[in-house]
């Protein structure tokens, strides 16, 4: 059968397949922007080039017009990806760059997924200007694996390590590391429904500890730490999980930053960690070889099969980070975004109600009440009618949940803060 007449190459390259023309086939034509190649096209050598600069540019990108079938998905995770990213990605789908295979097909010791690996691992370190002294890895079993993967690489289990809590992911971390060192919570915000970070002169924290860990952002609370804590020993570990490439970050002030991917750069599936060299190869001997970081490290993150598509696509968003002129530009968006949703919020007249305190306040999810708690039900019918999705809070605290992360355009923020507006005038 020849390629160029096969229904699928059709359908990968046509893009308005006479198929389409049949209403009761579940086909939806998504017109590519983006150039097609043949599947018959001779493959070229990849080249590996890093961006030369990561000083923050104007997107020049036009914005893409809203598509009439996708709606505006406010999930905290899997979330949204970039439209165009996702187009990127169907046209290259049936056949990447003229290889005549798809990235799910191919070998991930074979030269053309090494050109995607490196390439995502050029950008990543570009966007966020990673130092040379630290190892990038691309792991599986998403940030909650780390949870015990870190205290196994870092410490004996005698050794004391301090945990400040502020919300659930804090929490769970810190009983993971009870089972492999003896964690301390130095602070907890718990009995305040995790909605405040202390201050950090305030801390008490233990002179010994091998690490101070944090989580960044808290997906569930939304909770997010503007500034840093110092430990006393020098080594902050953070789980970025939820504000992972949202803004510029400091690599060269912790000793591990790990992050799943779901949020903000890729499909779940992979976990990115980003460790200083001098903290691999220290790992406890009852460590399970997937968790010992220079297994990993040794073999550039291919000592198993990894998550090859998953790396594949969190490759194409950092492109489109670039593109955007780096993560300096991509904060502005981001509290532009979360200005208008807080906005809406606090001018209610207390029909809506965020309980997070205003300093710590998420760019990335925004947890909010109403007034009248038996209209949520409704709230989330009536929203997604309108296209707007997943909007409910976490089952652990109830409410309302607006995850906005780098992808959600300003157009889906502005028509939940209309449509905010609309319900309060019906149901005030």
């Amino acid at each position: 059968m020849a390629m160029a007449t096969s229904p699928h190459s059709l359908l990968l390259q046509n893009p308005t397949p006479t198929f389409l023309k049949n209403p009761k086939l579940p086909f939806t034509a998504v017109p590519m922007t983006s150039t097609r190649i043949s599947p018959t096209t001779t493959a070229k050598p990849m080249s590996i080039k890093c961006a030369a600069t990561t000083t923050p540019i104007q997107d020049l990108r036009p914005n893409p017009p809203e598509s009439q079938d996708r709606v505006f998905n406010f999930a905290a995770g899997p979330a949204n990806l970039p439209e165009n990213v996702l187009k990127k990605a169907q046209s290259e789908l049936y056949n990447w760059r003229g290889s005549g295979m798809s990235v799910m097909e191919m070998s991930h010791r074979g030269k053309e997924f090494s050109s995607i690996i490196q390439k995502a691992e050029s950008d990543l370190r570009t966007l966020l200007n990673i130092p040379q002294e630290y190892s990038v890895l691309f792991l599986q079993g998403g940030a909650t694996t780390q949870f015990a993967a870190i205290p196994l690489n870092l410490c004996k289990p005698d050794d004391k390590v301090d945990y400040l809590v502020t919300g659930s992911w804090g929490d769970k971390a810190f009983k993971e590391a009870q089972k492999y060192s003896k964690p301390k919570v130095i602070w907890s915000g718990k009995s305040e429904k995790y909605t405040k970070i202390p201050a950090f002169d305030a801390l008490e924290q233990t002179p010994d500890a091998k690490y101070l860990h944090i989580c960044a952002n808290e997906t569930i609370h939304g909770v997010e730490f503007k500034t840093y804590p110092t430990p006393k020993n020098g080594l902050l570990i953070a789980d970025m999980s939820s504000n992972f490439c949202s803004k510029p970050v400091d690599v060269s002030k912790f000793g591990i930053i790990y992050a799943g991917a779901q949020k903000n750069v890729g499909p779940s599936g992979v976990t990115i960690v980003i460790i200083r060299k001098d903290l691999i190869g220290n790992a406890q001997e009852v460590t399970p070889v997937m968790l010992d970081y220079k297994i990993h490290d040794d073999n550039n993150s291919l000592y198993n099969t990894p998550p090859c598509y998953g790396i594949y696509m969190c490759g194409l968003v950092f492109e489109d980070l670039l593109e955007q002129g780096g993560l300096a530009g991509i904060e502005k968006k981001n509290k532009k975004k979360a200005e208008l949703l807080y906005n809406a919020i606090d001018g209610s007249n207390g029909f809506y109600r965020c309980p997070v305190e205003k300093s710590v306040r998420s760019l990335m999810n925004v947890p909010f009440t109403l007034e009248k708690s038996e209209l949520e039900a409704e709230f989330i019918k009536e929203a997604a009618k309108e296209k707007m999705v997943q909007l409910k809070g976490h089952r652990s605290v109830g409410g309302m949940r607006a995850s906005i992360y780098n992808a959600m355009p300003l157009a889906g923020v502005e028509k939940l803060v209309a449509f905010m507006k609309d319900f309060q005038a019906k149901y005030a």
